[in-house]
């Protein structure tokens, strides 16, 4: 399916869900309303499902590498453990189409992520979590790049919304952010090999820690109508966010340390009471990462409002319900 069509796709769910559907509050502090984000993780935790993520681009070759067009399928479900306390389970499915070469696919490995919102201030709506996410090696295919270790990443969330500000044309404005230090539990990949002589060589690649931040910047048009200024704007529009995501990854080590790569990649959300729709476009920042603009797109479903006596249940604080009353 073409870029153009998907995006049509998305419009055309989200006229026939808007009609029905009233103002939704899934990640909520004071008024503000925090959507799911495709490229960064938001600071909330919920019980959701994101499916499919899918990610499309033709990525630069390097070295021997050919340019690559890369599709990735991803899924990921949240599940709270209590109200300010969740865990995630995600996967990627990988295609690689080398040019030249032969097609190659597989599953990444396996994440699992913890995170805890330990602040949280609704007047100003602003909040705090910090997280820890585990990248499982070996549970991916060799043949797309997965690594055979485990990476650690302690991370750090916030989100402030702006509608304690005295200008109106601020208030609708949100920023969210996540900072995390992906640290491999493996230092070096040993290489060993047998040169002319009959002598054992040894080569050692650094496995280098990266430093991985990024941002979002939201203007929520549901915000604006309901709390700033009715300017009249129709279904679905009433229920969209304009949005830019800013996702880079910094190496703190080794031969590319300092050198930043990533992606800007702005686009729309349009969320309901069930569930969000998401296309962004995805463009390199600079020439390390690449020079073609790929294409991210995403279904979020809000597993809380939809089924909660099921999906809300938690250990220790029962039935915790949905995330907007009824």
């Amino acid at each position: 399916m073409s870029t153009r069509a998907f995006a049509a796709l998305l419009g055309a769910v989200a006229l026939g869900a808007a009609a029905a559907a009233p103002a939704a509050a899934h990640g909520l502090i004071g008024q503000r309303f925090f959507p799911a984000t495709l490229a960064i993780d938001d600071p909330f935790v919920a019980d959701e499902l994101s499916l499919p993520t899918v990610l499309h681009i033709k990525n630069r070759g390097s070295g021997e590498d050919p340019p690559t067009l890369q599709t990735d399928l991803s899924g990921e479900l949240s599940k709270r453990l209590s109200p300010d306390l969740g865990l995630s389970l995600g996967g990627t499915y990988t295609l690689l189409n080398p040019e030249p070469g032969d097609s190659v696919s597989g599953f990444d490995n396996m994440e699992v992520s913890l995170k805890y919102v330990f602040w949280k201030n609704a007047p100003h709506e602003t909040l705090l979590s910090a997280g820890v996410s585990w990248d499982v090696g070996g549970t991916g295919s060799k043949k797309i790049g997965a690594e055979s270790f485990d990476t650690v990443t302690p991370q750090l969330f916030f989100g402030k919304g702006f509608g304690d500000l005295p200008m109106d044309w601020i208030r609708p404005v949100a920023l969210t952010g996540a900072l995390g230090l992906e640290i491999p539990t493996r230092r070096y990949n040993k290489t060993y090999s047998v040169d002319d002589d009959g002598n054992l060589e040894i080569e050692r690649e650094l496995n280098p820690k990266v430093f991985d931040w990024g941002f979002s910047v939201q203007y929520n048009l549901q915000y604006l109508q309901s709390f700033v200024r009715d300017v009249g704007l129709p279904t679905p529009f009433n229920r969209m966010i304009p949005l830019v995501e800013i996702a880079l990854q910094t190496p703190v080590e080794g031969p590319e340390a300092g050198h930043t790569t990533g992606t800007i990649n702005p686009g729309i959300i349009w969320f309901g009471r069930y569930f969000q729709l998401g296309i962004e476009a995805v463009i390199p920042v600079n020439t390390r990462t690449g020079k073609n603009v790929g294409v991210l797109a995403q279904i979020h479903f809000y597993l809380d409002d939809i089924a909660p006596k099921i999906f809300t249940w938690t250990p220790f604080h029962g039935v915790l319900g949905p995330t907007q009353s009824r």
